[in-house]
């Protein structure tokens, strides 16, 4: 049986890696997170950053324009916060009403408050190699990585997935891991084929159970970014989770065939409990870390360190 890749158990020693670092502040580290809509699921994860931040003993402020405000009125909300000196990371929770021009808004967060790690100015840093925000979940899936001492050097890496936010920076990451990456996407010829060469198979494509036990080879290790709710009592009992849907009434299963990666890959992350909790360890990380900067203590970090 595969090995399973808890992410609660290194969330859980990122926090407590963090907690020496900001009681060595001047005063606790600020993240603003940004909520304009109506959308439940935005909702429940603005609410699990905001517990984080008062288990850490951060300060977190929630604001939530009104979903009919404009691009202007958000960069305005913006404009407030980067001149907010008692905040040190902004977060803008995704997705936006369709109206609002996504990409203006979170480019004028400052670079120096880009808890997300997806301002462009950050994402050069990355590619450079120099410290800076780094995008939460695929920094997160590093330290899950080095965590379970998973060799990621000279190790052939398969990213299936090519967005901003997952895809490129984690093959930028496992690049600078030394690993040998390749990126897939919807447009890849014989997926199947590209994903089996993997020693680390990475899936970020939200398509649940996608990744069946073709795609997977003997001994590799599966990283699996998605997460879906399904509704169907049958696709659930395929999937082999009939009987956690008839307790809850919904499961959530990611890119990869939960009964399939048991059988063929050598560790395994679950969904839901595997890259979860990383992203948001990864957020305060983040967060830390530019208070640090703002208040001239310790040196610039990437990863929870």
């Amino acid at each position: 049986m595969s090995q399973i890749l808890d992410g609660t158990v290194v969330r859980d020693r990122i926090f407590e890696n963090l907690k020496p670092r900001i009681a060595r502040l001047t005063r606790p580290p600020g993240l603003a997170v940004v909520l304009c809509g109506n959308d439940p699921a935005s909702e429940q994860y603005v609410k699990n950053k905001i517990l984080a931040c008062q288990k850490l003993g951060m300060v977190s402020k929630k604001v939530s324009p009104p979903p009919t405000s404009t691009t202007e009125e958000m960069v305005k909300v913006i404009e407030d916060l980067n001149n907010d000196p008692e905040i040190d990371g902004i977060l803008v929770q995704m997705p936006l009403p369709k109206h609002i021009d996504t990409r203006k808004v979170l480019e004028y967060i400052s670079p120096d408050k880009d808890a997300d790690g997806f301002h462009p100015t950050n994402v050069g840093h990355l590619v450079a190699g120099r410290p800076a925000p780094r995008a939460c979940t695929p920094s997160g899936i590093i330290e899950i990585l080095r965590y379970y001492k998973v060799p990621m050097e000279g190790r052939r890496a398969v990213v299936v997935g090519r967005s901003d936010i997952v895809g490129k920076p984690m093959a930028l990451m496992l690049l600078e891991q030394n690993a040998t990456v390749t990126v897939c996407h919807s447009r890849t010829v014989d997926l199947a084929d590209e994903c089996h060469r993997a020693d680390i198979l990475v899936s970020a494509m939200g398509k649940p159970a996608l990744i069946t036990g073709e795609f997977i080879a003997p001994g590799a290790t599966v990283i699996d970014v998605g997460t879906t709710r399904i509704g169907d009592r049958m696709e659930a009992v395929k999937l082999g989770k009939g009987e956690e849907f008839d307790k809850k009434g919904a499961v959530f299963v990611g890119d990869v065939h939960p009964v399939d990666v048991k059988h063929c890959a050598a560790a395994h992350t679950p969904v839901p409990g595997g890259v979860g909790p990383l992203t948001i360890a990864m957020l305060m990380a983040n967060t830390v870390m530019l208070a640090e900067q703002s208040q001239g203590i310790g040196a610039a970090v990437r990863g929870s360190a």
